[in-house]
């Protein structure tokens, strides 16, 4: 466990050396990727969402792929298609861009329903199916998608099945002053090209495998399985919510606290744990009623509401 902190703050600080706070995000970040699960980040342009997700990528030694949703990208432009090859007359699969273990998806919601729900599959299961063959990626399987919540003209709006597909859903919002003022100073004192080339490899694929593996390891009390199971149940309950959290969400918030005790050196989980995943594991999987939403309630207030009620086991 102390091998998986140090190389994770290592991974911390090599992301510090071009992104001036967000340090909330890069948790998440790394939160996900030890649970291997997939992160939906959520921002105003310029917030450094996508490169903070090609800069994590950097610093793993693993392959990587970006891919520019657009409103005329198909499915196969993601997949792959078969072509055929008039050398021995046969149909030959040309594999797509999902084929890598780190996928940074810009702009999700730019592609219509069609080409969104062919990452379902993928992302759930690991796999793809084309023309009756099973093509299985290689671990680890990341995918990190982007989208901007206030531009919607060309936009899709994802449908539940498709955000239940994500772990994290990450909210970012705009630096403070200090970090604004220090975002200009490194961007007058920097006098290279590209950012990322200050960026090193921290990980091997190797190294986080075995890190996931140790996070599946890290002990939780049945107390705290209950009061997983608690907060859940009071989404499903809750007079605000139009829609509460599926077991999928229990599941995903059990294995996020997980990760987030790794994170902090331990090898068991505490109700802190579990209160900081909660917001990313539940606010894209619950849907405030249109009457609540119209006073500008939202759901992390009614999560807050949710854990603030619920006794903290001792």
């Amino acid at each position: 466990m102390i091998e998986l902190r140090t190389s994770l703050e290592k991974v911390k600080s090599e992301i510090a050396k071009v992104i001036v706070g967000q340090e909330s995000m890069v948790e998440h970040l790394l939160a996900a990727l030890l649970s291997n699960g997939h992160v939906l980040i959520e921002g105003v342009p310029g917030v450094a969402k996508t490169i903070t997700a090609k800069l994590l990528a950097k610093t793993i030694d693993v392959g990587f792929s970006r891919i520019q949703f657009t409103p005329d990208l198909m499915p196969s432009d993601i997949l792959g298609t078969s072509v055929f090859n008039v050398k021995n007359s046969e149909f030959e699969f040309k594999k797509g861009p999902i084929f890598s273990s780190f996928i940074l998806i810009d702009e999700i919601n730019r592609s219509p329903a069609k080409t969104q729900a062919a990452l379902f599959e993928v992302m759930e299961e690991r796999q793809i199916t084309m023309d009756g063959a099973r093509y299985t990626m290689e671990e680890p399987f990341l995918v990190v998608a982007t989208q901007n919540p206030i531009e919607h003209e060309g936009t899709y709006r994802l449908p539940e099945a498709q955000l239940d597909r994500f772990l994290f859903k990450i909210n970012v919002g705009y630096p403070d002053l200090a970090q604004e003022i220090m975002i200009i100073k490194n961007q007058h004192e920097n006098k290279t090209e590209d950012k990322t080339d200050v960026v090193n490899r921290v990980i091997t694929a190797r190294q986080l495998k075995n890190y996931q593996q140790l996070v599946k390891e890290i002990i939780v009390e049945s107390q705290l399985m209950e009061y997983i199971a608690k907060i859940i149940v009071n989404t499903r309950e809750n007079q605000f919510l139009y829609l509460g959290a599926s077991p999928r969400a229990s599941l995903a918030l059990l294995t996020a606290s997980k990760a987030f005790a790794a994170l902090r050196g331990r090898d068991f989980v505490t109700p802190e744990d579990i209160k900081e995943a909660s917001y990313a594991v539940l606010r894209h999987r619950v849907i405030v009623s249109p009457e609540r939403e119209m006073e500008g309630l939202t759901a992390d207030e009614i999560i807050r509401q949710i854990l603030e009620g619920i006794e903290i086991p001792r």
